[in-house]
């Protein structure tokens, strides 16, 4: 998954302003502790970001 793909996912999801909020403010277990923004800026992979955020948020199979 490209990173704008991943973007585009979160603002479909959550709408813009709250997609960046849950990205730099949100911290996910799954993601070792880490923020979206941080997994992002360390190299993990867009899907499995997506995936966390996915899970973490019990968004629906149709989004997944």
């Amino acid at each position: 998954m490209r990173l704008t793909e991943f973007w585009q996912r979160m603002d479909n999801a959550f709408g813009r302003g709250y997609s960046r909020s849950i990205a730099t403010d949100q911290v996910l277990s799954t993601l070792g502790g880490r923020t979206v923004e941080q997994a992002l800026a360390q190299g993990e992979d867009a899907k499995a970001v997506w995936r966390a955020v996915h899970a973490a948020f019990e968004l629906p199979a149709t989004q997944r």
